[in-house]
């Protein structure tokens, strides 16, 4: 089994990664999108990621200034392929907010007690109260993908899940708990050139484990399981929102505006929210493997 400290990021990259995604990654420029599909060819400039971050993170704290007064319930679920965002993107959402009414769930490995409980329980405790906002780095959607895929649950326990999520999420909702779901995508080069750069960066490593390396193995497995996913529990009451994140700052810009979207708070400012770059956040339609 290849650990990070063993360099199997870089021999995947070396004996096995596709031809065409090994030359993208050798050739590309510092800030070129290797995803031939993806909408715009390079990041975004860090002056006007850095303007727009900050009329949002505004417009995010007197969000979250309307949640605590008015006692909302805020559950914000962020999913996606490995080295996505997810975490950046939060703590960028987070950053200026007040955390104790804003904190984040990242679940490790169930307990062995746990492993016997209905598989929604242990989510349910964190679930917000009146005044909170609640974000899921990885949530119950485990079951629908990396469980699925590393053969950590059965076919049986599978269908359990998905005969039940749909369900679960309509009683979130009718119990007053506004949710939000995205599905962060990023393509399969942009996914091993982080790979690569968390691997040689000692101050990132920690972000890696054994499953980011086999997972390189399992791309198309993933693609399958993330589709039949979106398929079977995007519903009207609780839609996924895909976020292509190739480009980190046009995600996280693009997550912020999405959430700000879904209300309407006290002192909104509709112009410094801005308007979402629906060709990389919109619905499952615009998911690619």
């Amino acid at each position: 089994m290849n650990l990070p400290s063993d360099g199997g990021i870089s021999k995947f990259f070396n004996e096995t990664a596709p031809h065409d995604i090994r030359s993208a990654i050798e050739t590309a420029e510092k800030d070129q999108i290797l995803s031939p599909t993806y909408p715009h060819s390079e990041r975004m400039k860090a002056k006007r990621y850095e303007k727009e971050m900050a009329k949002l993170q505004i417009e995010l704290v007197q969000f979250q200034n309307w949640v605590r007064e008015s006692g909302q319930r805020v559950a914000i679920v962020f999913e996606g392929r490995d080295a996505a965002g997810k975490g950046g993107t939060i703590k960028r959402i987070r950053e200026n907010m007040n955390p104790r009414s804003a904190s984040v769930v990242a679940l490790s490995k169930p307990t062995e007690r746990e492993a016997t409980q209905w598989y929604f329980q242990r989510y349910i405790r964190h679930l917000p109260a009146a005044g909170e906002i609640t974000f899921f780095d990885r949530s119950w959607y485990n079951r629908g993908v990396v469980e699925h895929v590393f053969e950590f649950c059965t076919p049986e326990q599978r269908e359990a899940f998905f005969g039940q999520v749909t369900l679960f999420e309509d009683m979130l909702v009718n119990e007053g708990i506004t949710l939000v779901k995205f599905w962060l995508n990023v393509s399969r080069g942009e996914q091993l050139r982080r790979f690569l750069s968390r691997e040689s960066d000692p101050l990132k490593q920690w972000k890696l484990s054994w499953i980011d390396v086999e997972g390189l193995n399992r791309w198309d497995a993933y693609s399958d399981a993330i589709q039949d996913t979106l398929r079977r529990s995007h519903t009207q009451i609780a839609p996924w929102t895909v976020i292509r994140s190739d480009d980190k700052r046009r995600a996280r810009l693009s997550a912020m505006r999405h959430v700000l979207d879904q209300f309407d708070y006290t002192n909104k400012n509709n112009k410094a929210v801005g308007k979402l770059d629906t060709a990389i956040c919109a619905g499952p339609e615009i998911w690619d493997a």
